[in-house]
């Protein structure tokens, strides 16, 4: 379990780093993009976090990130965030699919 002083330094180090990288963030979408691709660890790609933060469901996008998160003993947490989200839609199709 972290100390409290832990906490804190990890929070500071978030917002040092976010201003530092993104200066004109003006949306929303664009500021929980940025969060999850860090929580993640795939800063490289901000920008397709952002994106998909602008087009998918905030639901969708919560469910796989917390489920990416959760998942013990992962390699590449991003690549379970996108597999965890392509399934969530694949869901939805067939929900969708079966009410018409």
């Amino acid at each position: 379990m972290d100390s409290v002083k832990d906490l804190m330094k990890k929070d500071g180090d978030f917002k040092k780093d976010f201003t530092n990288r993104h200066k004109y963030v003006s949306k929303e979408f664009q500021d929980y993009g940025y969060r999850i691709a860090y929580k993640l660890g795939e800063l490289k790609s901000v920008s397709l976090y952002i994106k998909l933060a602008k087009e998918k469901p905030r639901a969708w996008m919560e469910q796989a990130f917390s489920f990416a998160i959760d998942y013990p003993n992962a390699k590449n947490r991003g690549k379970l965030f996108m597999w965890k989200l392509k399934e969530i839609e694949k869901e939805y199709e067939t929900k969708i699919a079966k009410k018409k």
